[in-house]
């Protein structure tokens, strides 16, 4: 696509749909695989339960889901006064790895939203905390702010405790806003998908939320395969487009980890890759860009991030075979075996899928950035697929039903 067609304009009012609140789910039912699954192939649209996912699966593909986990990023303090304030961590700053991060001793620095900020105007937070029979003070200082985010520094009085271990005793899981209610006790275990184990997300990849043991062991009778990578999910990713046209919108930037295994085993699978959720699929096109750039090694892209509009920049046109092994090759050269990186990728009516095949995924939000990206997959004819959806008694967003879109 050239520069001219990216600024022709998409207007985001012409991806909203009325989505009653009823359709929403606000709980998700028993037993996870029992969902709908709603089948799109050739521009036939057919349903089934999860469970029979297999069913429909191409023959010999390599699945791709999302490992990350969802943490307890949500943290309540009182001030003297009695006033609420609500620090919401969404990414680290200081250590900014994620593991370091979570693993740190006595200090870290979190970006953060926060919820009254009006009545934390100077000061330290503290709030007690237990853990282990002891009891620690953890401090909250506001540091600075940008747009709509914080800089929070954190600190606590006892050199045995990781941030890690605070969130999760004194955090609370960050369901998504549009539940309208609380997070309850259930919510710490069906808000995680059954594969998740890398600690850093503040949302979960709810494509992933129906599998369970059963699905994973029917996948073995027909020989699909599966890989896993890790995108840790950002609060921005469940938010409406809020400007009049999608070329005004600001992505926001995540971090991806993928093995170097997974690079091998996905040029082994080219041309039959289903990706599990838009999380996963933003890795796994980004991966393209990244070997695309690499293809340029004096370039500007020693940080391995993917802009936001890269993809429809004028570029080298690689295969994507050359691609991987571009990934291959700098992570050979520089004795790696994780590629760690960063994406901004908006993928919007017009983009050119270039690793995914097809994809598993939830019935998403009004004007959403993921509704973009199911759009640009099925060439716009996101609208049958959920006017059948609503029509068919189907459950919408992250605890809803599910679908298998296929090219």
């Amino acid at each position: 696509m050239s520069n001219k067609e990216k600024n022709q304009p998409i207007y985001i009012d012409s991806f909203d749909y009325p989505l009653p609140d009823e359709r929403i789910a606000k709980f998700p039912l028993a037993r996870r695989d029992d969902s709908k699954l709603l089948i799109y192939k050739d521009s036939d649209i057919t349903e089934s339960k999860f469970s029979n996912l297999v069913n429909f699966l191409p023959d010999n593909c390599l699945l791709v889901y999302n490992n990350t986990r969802v943490i307890q990023a949500r943290l309540v303090f009182h001030k003297a006064t009695g006033a609420r304030i609500e620090v919401f961590c969404l990414e680290p700053l200081e250590p900014s790895d994620y593991a370091l991060s979570l693993g740190a001793t006595r200090k870290c620095d979190w970006k953060c939203m926060v919820g009254n900020l009006k009545k934390w105007k100077e000061g330290s937070l503290s709030k007690l905390v237990e853990i282990n029979g002891k009891t620690f003070t953890l401090n909250a200082q506001f540091i600075a702010s940008k747009g709509n985010t914080h800089h929070i520094h954190f600190s606590w009085d006892n050199l045995d405790i990781h941030f890690a271990e605070i969130l999760e005793k004194a955090g609370e899981l960050p369901i998504p806003p549009y539940l309208n209610r609380e997070t309850v006790e259930s919510d710490l275990i069906t808000y995680q998908t059954v594969y998740s184990k890398i600690k850093g997300s503040v949302a979960a990849p709810t494509a992933g939320l129906h599998f369970t043991a059963e699905v994973f062991e029917s996948l073995k009778t027909k020989n699909i395969e599966t890989e896993e990578l890790t995108l840790h999910v950002g609060a921005g990713t469940f938010q409406p487009v809020k400007t009049k046209t999608v070329n005004e919108h600001h992505m926001h930037t995540e971090v991806i980890s993928v093995q170097k295994s997974t690079i091998e085993h996905l040029l082994q699978k080219t041309g039959n890759i289903i990706a599990v959720g838009t999380t996963s699929v933003r890795t796994l096109e980004s991966l393209y860009y990244i070997g695309s750039s690499l293809n340029h090694p004096k370039g500007d892209f020693l940080d391995l991030h993917v802009r936001q509009w890269m993809p429809y920049e004028d570029c080298q046109e690689i295969s994507v075979y050359q691609a991987l092994q571009n990934i291959l090759n700098y992570l050979n050269k520089n004795n790696l075996t994780t590629l760690h990186a960063e994406t901004q990728i908006m993928i919007k009516p017009g983009y050119k899928f270039r690793i995914v095949n097809g994809m598993i995924t939830n019935f998403h939000q009004p004007k959403s950035t993921l509704l973009l990206l199911v759009s640009a997959f099925v060439d716009g004819k996101w609208k049958e697929i959920y006017d059948y959806a609503l029509s068919n008694d189907f459950r919408f967003l992250s605890y809803g039903d599910s679908s298998l879109l296929l090219t």
